[in-house]
């Protein structure tokens, strides 16, 4: 009944993006669910690549299709916890309250690579936040973060005041804490939802990486692309397996596809994301997006950097019913931060 529900699913749900030429030799096919456009990173370069690396290291035992998910991102890890797909992404704290750990990549300041935070963000799980099982349900593949999340406007930010009543898409985690210091109208919803909602002027602006006047097309829909040097914040997303799929395949089978997720895939996802900015500033560029470059000694980078201040706190605090300690786990990924970026 299950294997018919998911047949059904997946029809319904997605469309292959990307074939195998070693069908006829495998044992095994893992459907992956995809939510973002094919210009993407993570489909233009993170998935193919873990395809690769995965039917290479089963010697074609295990092929892997990945599959266009047309539903709500936020049903993702369901969707592969019930078997519906075998393996995708999502954003953490598209589903509040379940993986609060890993909003440790998410405070204001912390990160300015997204290959650096990411590979440090999944030293910091494997170390302090695995025990605690806030992936139960779902093998963990990898864990990564964005390009600092920046500004995306239909109006010119030339202070913060300029931010004060304006109705800013949010995606959730920390940086809700930041909208509710900055005092705008917060509206939550996926990332793919920015085009529409700031087309239609349901909102006046989205925080995101710069990536997304690219990826999403925001260079369409906004006037303005305003980036601080630091960005404001990062998201924490997650590649999560179903875990009866993994335990259906050999030992052999198991180690070969765990061999190249992990850190390798976790590194891998975040050095594509993070490199995608630049083509998003150009997209901006070429849109006639007004391009604001702020630097460290801006009153309003300043006054930022007030306003943040204490977040870190704050994520302390939002763990505090977790059984780790929350300010050596922020010790360690600062620590990896630092000796990951010289």
């Amino acid at each position: 009944m299950m294997n018919v529900k998911k047949n059904l699913l997946l029809a319904v749900c997605g469309t292959s993006i990307l074939a195998s030429g070693l069908t006829s030799a495998a044992e095994t096919t893992l459907h992956v669910a995809t939510w973002l456009p094919p210009t993407s990173s993570q489909n233009s370069i993170v998935w193919p690549t873990w395809k690769e690396w995965v039917e290479q290291a089963t010697e074609g035992r295990v092929e892997v299709v990945i599959e266009n998910y047309t539903g709500d991102p936020k049903a993702i890890f369901d969707a592969v916890e019930d078997g519906v797909y075998d393996v995708s992404f999502a954003v953490n704290s598209y589903v509040p309250g379940r993986f609060k750990l890993t909003s440790v990549s998410e405070i204001p300041g912390e990160i300015t690579d997204a290959e650096v935070g990411s590979v440090a963000l999944w030293h910091t799980y494997e170390k302090f936040f695995k025990a605690d099982g806030e992936f139960k349900g779902l093998e963990l593949l990898a864990l990564f973060v964005h390009g600092p999340g920046q500004l995306n406007t239909n109006f010119p930010v030339n202070s913060l005041e300029d931010l004060k009543g304006k109705k800013m898409r949010i995606g959730g985690g920390l940086v809700n804490t930041l909208a509710e210091r900055l005092g705008v109208t917060p509206v939550s919803a996926p990332a793919p939802k920015s085009y529409e909602m700031m087309q239609q002027g349901v909102v006046d602006g989205t925080f995101l990486p710069a990536e997304q006047q690219k990826t999403l097309r925001l260079s369409e829909v906004t006037t303005d692309l305003t980036l601080f040097p630091k960005g404001l914040y990062t998201t924490a997303f997650s590649i999560v397996m179903n875990p009866d799929t993994l335990d259906s395949l050999s030992k052999k089978d198991q180690d070969a596809i765990m061999s190249v997720s992990g850190e390798k895939l976790s590194r891998l996802a975040g050095a594509a994301w993070g490199k995608a900015d630049q083509d998003g500033i150009l997209e901006a560029k070429a849109n006639g997006v007004n391009v604001v470059y702020l630097s460290k000694d801006d009153a309003i980078v300043k006054e930022m950097n007030r306003l943040e201040a204490g977040i870190d706190q704050v994520w302390i605090d939002s763990v505090s019913d977790r059984k780790v300690d929350a300010k050596a786990a922020l010790a360690y990924f600062r620590e990896n931060v630092n000796e990951l970026s010289q």
